[in-house]
């Protein structure tokens, strides 16, 4: 969303034009999945990679946009996004890289991220209708929105979903009702269905406050119970701060964030393997979840401890996941090779 904002800015600008050629780089081609797949030297419109962004989020074309604007250098462009957020009162927010993907010091909050969806519709609305597409045919190839709240909730016009291992996932949703609008965040949800549902609830909640009438969102009715939802005003929009659960421990906890009305809580973008288990960036506490099993407790344990040398580590022990990042929100979220015991010959005795 924010790589959009500066390319919206840049085309306003005159600096970029819709019709101009962006050629893949090596660097950029190198950006794991969810990705268009360009290899280096071949080249799209700036247009087409908006709808790449929006659509399938990219990470490859974000990362060429960011070295397009950045003069080369993606840390470039992100220092730039981050000083543009403050200007634009996502203070909480810090960018290291154009797509998103971990990094230890990326951080942003439920609440920053509400109130960048209101820029983008308020600063930029010729061009927020990029983010109400569903699908966008780019030569032989179609490319299909992964907001599938555009279809499941009345009233969804935008903004974008988005996912990594680390802090699962999360969307920014703007429905409009009765000329009202509002627009909420959610982070962290342990799927995609989940993330939604509870999104579609807290909008209902906010329009029943605004005195508009519900009765369009058949996902509400799944979601979490109205008890377990907070929400936060941001310059007459409605921004919903996230309920995360710990997983592997007894309780599910609220951290403590900011925000106004309610509490925006922080959610800190780190490297897989850095958090074996997603933590809670929650604004009110969800119902206790049943303490885990022994084995499911070996198993954080396990997953927690600190990693061995790879010297002290048999071949078959020596095996890793291999974990696919994607921005998409998408079900396959995880690869991990299978493990098989080595076959013995049965004829010949075991040593």
């Amino acid at each position: 969303m924010m790589t959009l904002y500066m390319v919206f800015e840049a085309l306003r600008s005159g600096e970029l034009q819709l019709d101009q050629r962006l050629y893949m780089t090596e660097t950029a081609a190198s950006r794991p999945p969810s990705k268009l797949g360009l290899p280096p030297g071949r080249s799209l419109t700036v247009e087409n990679a908006i709808y790449a962004l929006v659509t399938k989020s990219a990470n490859d074309v974000a990362s060429l946009l960011g070295e397009t604007l950045g003069g080369g250098s993606e840390a470039r462009f992100a220092q730039m996004m981050t000083l543009r957020a403050r200007a634009i009162g996502m203070t909480s927010t810090t960018f290291r890289n154009a797509s998103g993907l971990p990094d230890v010091e990326q951080i942003t909050t439920a609440h920053d991220m509400a109130t960048l969806g209101r820029r983008l519709q308020r600063d930029f609305p010729e061009r927020y209708h990029y983010f109400g597409t569903r699908v966008h045919r780019m030569g032989t190839i179609a490319l299909r929105n992964h907001n599938r709240m555009l279809d499941e909730y009345e009233g969804v016009d935008g903004i974008k979903t988005g996912y990594i291992n680390a802090s699962g996932f999360n969307i920014v949703s703007s429905a409009r009702r009765d000329n009202v609008r509002l627009i909420v965040a959610v982070f962290g949800g342990s799927s995609w269905v989940e993330r939604d549902r509870h999104a579609a609830a807290l909008l209902e909640r906010g329009f029943a406050q605004m005195g508009v009438g519900g009765g369009y969102g058949a996902m509400a009715s799944q979601s979490a119970p109205a008890a377990s939802l907070a929400m936060a005003a941001v310059g007459g929009t409605a921004a919903a701060t996230a309920l995360r659960r710990v997983r592997g421990t007894a309780q599910a906890r609220a951290m403590p964030g900011r925000g106004v009305a309610g509490r925006a809580v922080p959610s800190r973008v780190a490297p897989a393997r850095a958090v074996p288990a997603r933590a809670a960036t929650a604004a009110v506490a969800r119902r206790a979840t049943p303490a885990p099993t022994q084995k499911a407790a070996a198993r954080v344990a396990r997953q927690s401890a600190p990693a061995r040398s790879a010297g002290r580590l048999s071949v078959a022990r020596r095996a890793t996941a291999t974990v696919i990042e994607q921005g998409d929100g998408g079900s396959r979220v995880r690869a991990t090779p299978e493990r098989r015991p080595a076959r013995r010959n049965p004829a010949r005795p075991a040593r």
